[in-house]
């Protein structure tokens, strides 16, 4: 893993945590070994493709380190409001300590829709991918470095699809040197917590047709989604820009983005650093400073 001083704090803070819930400290996670039986993402993606809808994976949060307050409706509302704006599948934040999410919650939210559910969360262990059932996990390659090969095998041999992040040339390489066939580019910089929509853009181009890739952070607006669509991406990870306001309607702008044929998006789904990132003073800049964290 890469220097932890080059990690922003509140990074480095997510990091510990994950790393004492692995070694059994507080909200450890212990259990047997999971066997999964995975709903197909890709298969879902593709639905959602013959349906003239913009794949989306939309993400259920409560909170996160610089929101204030917390949502505090019910998580299997939200969801099933995003699938019924026609989200393909769903992201659950499980981090309980910066994020306010639970294994649980995940459980009863994909207890509640058909759709495929990610287990969004900081998996550096192995033990951890025992903690929940879900249809695919999250690995962030920064976080785990040369453990990645390791820790995409024992996810699969659980039956978990996988999603590993990358955020530049060096790290797609790494992901892909481990087998991995969908790829998830994070376009916010987790040493400065910059989001720039041009991450996508550069990595892109360097990933293989047969992987599936995904864009995550800075889509907020159906401006946003027809950009990243324009540069590769088979699909998108939208977190608070859905759950600020009526996911519904937040979800449903968002993957309908291309069929209006390229129309003015109103402006109606608030900007999002996938996870609350503000644009630049100069109002419209593809590089936004956030302090918000890499989900």
């Amino acid at each position: 893993m890469d220097d932890p001083d080059e990690l922003a704090p509140a990074v480095r803070s997510i990091l510990s945590a994950a790393r004492e819930r692995a070694n059994g400290g507080p909200e450890a996670e212990v259990g047997g070994t999971v066997s999964v039986a995975p709903r197909d993402l890709a298969a879902a993606f593709d639905r959602a493709e013959a349906d003239g809808r913009v794949p989306l994976i939309a993400e259920v949060k409560p909170t996160s380190p610089t929101t204030e307050g917390t949502r505090e409706e019910d998580p299997v509302a939200l969801a099933q409001g995003m699938v019924a704006g026609g989200a393909a599948a769903l992201s659950v934040l499980t981090e309980p300590e910066h994020f306010g999410g639970s294994v649980d919650t995940l459980e009863r939210v994909r207890d509640a829709v058909d759709v495929p559910v990610l287990r969004k969360d900081f998996v550096v262990d192995e033990a951890q991918l025992d903690a929940v059932e879900s249809d695919v996990v999250l690995l962030i390659a920064r976080f785990v470095g040369d453990d990645l090969g390791n820790l995409l095998a024992a996810a699969r041999d659980r039956g978990f699809q996988v999603l590993v992040e990358v955020h530049d040339r060096e790290e797609l390489e790494r992901a892909l040197d481990a087998g991995a066939t969908t790829v998830g580019v994070n376009n916010r910089d987790l040493a400065e917590l910059v989001v720039d929509l041009g991450t996508f853009e550069s990595v892109a181009p360097h990933v293989p047709d047969d992987v599936t890739l995904i864009a995550e952070s800075g889509i907020g607006s159906p401006a946003d989604v027809r950009r990243m669509r324009a540069a590769g991406a088979d699909a998108l990870l939208v977190g608070s820009a859905i759950m600020d306001g009526d996911v519904e309607a937040n979800t449903r702008e968002l993957v309908l983005a291309e069929a209006d044929g390229g129309e003015d998006d109103g402006g109606a789904v608030a900007d999002d650093g996938e996870d609350d990132c503000e644009d630049d003073a100069n109002g419209g800049s593809d590089t936004r400073n956030t302090t918000e964290t890499p989900t």
